[in-house]
């Protein structure tokens, strides 16, 4: 790693979401909110899905790893954002890399896969979308997303930056670290410009692939009970799919002329914040098997809990 990194840059100062001081309150409060929300949905989808017996399918399989990665990334900047509100905007050097090499994708086009198995064939279900299936899916998304986030991260910070450590975002994301360097910006800029169109083309390719499949499929059933079912699972997924894949595409693929790092910093808020918020939401409030496991949770705390007020 370059001597002058080590040396100069120790930290980095995040300019922040805005420099208006009559702002920083409001949005402290909201953002405080917004993340414990999504960090109190996201757990109570990774334990509901994990603890009942009836949300061990690989629907809810890939739901509970869509919560860990949404509960992931969100901590990885949340709560440092939110710091940030209260004392001085400064991220040391590796804190910095780390917030980099944490973001990925994946486990919601897992999840695609699996509605389109089972609807298209549901006979097959079980047999196709085994447990070993599961796992093997979810963990080469993983590996795909470590190596490039890693691939990202080391080539970035073996580069040398300029001195001027100011990064205009509230974290430390590709393109504002990218405006610091000093270094020969080609290689890394290529590197980032084919890992993102890898990410977004292929995995939006399979999704709406298999829910062309899926629409064909919902189609041609006969009993109208079932096509509804299907109907409203798929709607769950079209959500998360309309407001997940909309954010990249307008973080991604905005024509040079017209890209700014405010608006950068809008969507990187919903892409961060917003959405892990929602997931959790939109699941369950539109899913009878998590209201039903929700409401026989909560029966059971509440019964813990007057059992012990009885005992005192």
């Amino acid at each position: 790693m370059d001597k002058h990194n080590l040396t100069v840059l120790n930290e980095f100062i995040l300019t922040g979401i805005t420099n208006r001081p009559e702002l920083q309150a409001p949005l402290f409060g909201l953002f405080l909110i917004i993340y414990m929300i999504s960090v109190v949905g996201n757990l109570g989808i990774i334990i509901l899905t994990k603890m009942d017996s009836r949300l061990q399918t690989p629907m809810y399989f890939f739901l509970r790893h869509l919560a860990i990665t949404d509960l992931g990334y969100s901590t990885a900047v949340g709560p440092k954002m939110l710091v940030n509100f209260v004392v001085e905007n400064t991220i040391s050097y590796y804190f910095c890399a780390t917030q980099l090499a944490f973001f990925s994708l994946g486990c919601v086009t897992a999840m695609f896969l699996d509605r389109y198995v089972a609807i298209c064939n549901p006979l097959l279900y079980t047999v196709i979308m085994s447990q070993r299936v599961c796992q093997a899916l979810v963990a080469i998304l993983y590996l795909y997303c470590t190596f490039a986030s890693l691939l990202v991260t080391i080539k970035i910070f073996n580069l040398s930056f300029c001195g001027h450590n100011a990064i205009s975002h509230f974290y430390c994301d590709t393109n504002p670290l990218l405006f610091l360097l000093c270094s020969s910006k080609h290689e890394i800029q290529l590197i980032t410009i084919i890992l993102a169109s890898i990410d977004l083309i292929t995995s939006l390719l399979i999704v709406l692939v298999s829910y062309l499949f899926v629409f064909v499929a919902i189609l041609r059933m006969n009993s109208a009970v079932g096509s509804h079912k299907a109907f409203s699972t798929c709607g769950s997924h079209l959500t998360m799919v309309v407001l997940f894949y909309g954010t990249l595409i307008f973080m991604y693929m905005q024509p040079k002329s017209s890209h700014s790092f405010d608006t950068d910093k809008v969507a990187s808020i919903f892409y961060i914040l917003v959405i892990p918020m929602l997931n959790p939401l939109i699941y369950s409030l539109r899913n009878k098997d998590v209201k039903y496991s929700l409401h026989r949770a909560w029966k059971k705390i509440c019964n813990i809990f007057s059992t012990l007020y009885i005992k005192i």
